[in-house]
C-alpha cells in the first residue's frame, strides 16, 4: 500500500456516516480482492480493523494466493479458490463483498461465452455460501452497463435497466451482469438471501496499473510521458467517474445501511464529462498544457473493443439517501492516481 492509499484509508476510516463497531467480531469474504477496488477495499479494511481493534476476519478467496499475500500480508486469511467452485470454508460468514468478474473490454469480445459463464458460475456460487450461512448482508458489484443506452440529457434512475442485442459479442458483460442481477433478485426474494447490488460507473484512482489499458489510463500515461492524446473515435460518450477511495466506502455503506433486494447507483455526478472533454481536462491541467488532443477515427470502434456511444448521466439520490457522499473530483482523481503510480515505482 503506497502513501496515497494510506491517505484514502485513513479518510475512509474517519467517515462518520459509516458504523465501524457493526462490523467487531465479525467475518468479511471478499471476493475480487485484487483488483483495483477489491484491493483498496480491502487495505481500508486492514487499516482500520488494526487502528480500530476490531477483530475483524478478512477471508480472500483468490486464484493467486502470492499475488494476493505481496499484496496483504499476513493480515488477511487467503485461501486458493476459483472462481464459480463450491466453497469450503471452516467458519462462519458474516457479510459477502462480490467483486470478482472478468474485466477489460477486449475480454469481453474476445471471450463472450466465458464472460457470461465466469459471471454466472461465480455469483451462484456466492450466493449458495450466503444461503448456507445466514448472512448479515452480500454486497454484488454490478455496473452502470446495465442501464443500456440512455437518451442523451436524460438522468438514469435505477428502476431503467435498458436492452441490449444479444448479436454482439460486446454486450456479453451487461448481460452477464444483468443476469446476476436477477440471479441476486431471485435468491432474496425466494431464500430471503440479504443482497444488495450497487451498480457501479468507471473507478479509478491509486492502484491502477501502468499498462491499464483503459481510457482513463491512456489519457494519464499520455500526461506522464508527456505525449499527445490520440482519439480513436469522436469522444462523445459522457459519463461520471468514481475515485477508488469513494467506491470502497460505497460498499461499505451499502452493506451496512443498503435495502435487502435494493439496487443503488453509484457515481460522481460532479464528474460528468465526455471522453473528448476529459482528454482536454487532461492535456491541460494534468499535462498544463504541453501535450494536445488529436484525433485518428477506426473506422469500427467497437472492433477495438469499445462500447458505442453512452450517454450516462446517473441519478445517485437512492445512494446519498444512505448518507454516502462522493468526495474526490476529477482533476483530483488523475493526481492521486498518477501520485501512486510515482510512488509504487519509486518502491520497486
Amino acid at each position: 500500500m503506497n502513501r496515497v492509499q494510506l491517505e484514502d484509508c485513513k479518510r475512509i476510516g474517519e467517515l462518520t456516516y459509516i458504523d465501524w463497531e457493526r462490523l467487531s467480531n465479525h467475518t468479511v469474504l471478499i471476493t475480487g480482492s485484487t483488483g483495483l477496488i477489491g484491493s483498496n477495499l480491502v487495505n481500508a479494511l486492514i487499516y482500520i480493523n488494526e487502528a480500530r481493534s476490531l477483530g475483524i476476519r478478512i477471508i480472500l478467496p483468490v486464484r493467486n494466493v502470492a499475488a494476493a499475500r505481496e499484496l496483504f500480508g499476513e493480515a488477511a486469511q487467503i485461501v486458493s479458490y476459483h472462481l464459480g467452485d463450491k466453497f469450503e470454508l471452516n467458519c462462519s460468514v458474516d457479510y459477502i463483498i462480490h467483486l470478482a468478474s472478468p474485466t477489460g473490454s477486449t475480454y469481453f469480445t474476445e471471450r463472450p461465452a466465458d464472460t457470461i459463464l465466469e459471471n454466472v458460475a461465480g455469483t451462484r456460487a456466492v450466493l449458495e455460501l450466503a444461503k448456507d450461512n445466514n448472512i448479515e448482508k452480500l454486497i454484488y458489484l454490478s455496473t452502470m452497463e446495465v442501464y443500456g443506452f440512455p437518451e442523451k440529457g436524460h438522468r438514469v434512475k435505477e428502476d431503467e435497466p435498458g436492452a441490449f442485442e444479444t448479436m454482439n459479442a460486446r454486450n456479453s458483460y451487461p448481460i452477464a451482469k444483468i443476469a446476476c442481477e436477477a440471479l441476486c433478485y431471485s435468491y432474496w426474494s425466494q431464500y430471503n438471501v440479504p443482497v444488495v447490488i450497487l451498480r457501479a460507473t468507471q473507478t479509478f484512482g491509486p492502484g491502477v496499473k501502468y499498462d491499464d489499458g483503459r481510457v482513463f489510463a491512456q489519457f494519464m500515461r499520455c500526461a506522464v510521458e508527456k505525449t499527445d492524446i490520440v482519439l480513436k473515435s469522436e469522444g462523445l460518450t459522457e459519463r461520471q467517474y468514481l475515485y477508488t477511495a469513494d467506491a470502497v466506502s460505497a460498499i461499505l455503506t451499502g452493506m451496512l445501511k443498503g435495502g435487502s433486494g435494493e439496487s443503488y447507483s453509484v457515481a460522481n455526478p460532479k464528474t460528468y464529462i465526455s471522453i473528448r472533454d476529459m482528454a482536454q481536462v487532461v492535456a491541460d491541467t494534468i499535462a498544463k498544457g504541453t501535450i494536445k488532443v488529436q484525433f485518428d477515427i477506426s473506422e469500427d470502434i467497437e472492433k477495438l473493443g469499445y462500447a458505442a456511444t453512452l450517454y450516462m448521466d446517473l441519478d445517485v439520490s437512492r445512494m446519498m439517501n444512505l448518507g454516502w457522499k462522493p468526495e474526490i473530483g476529477l482533476q483530483e482523481m488523475y493526481e492521486r492516481m498518477i501520485r501512486g503510480i510515482e510512488e509504487d515505482k519509486c518502491s520497486q
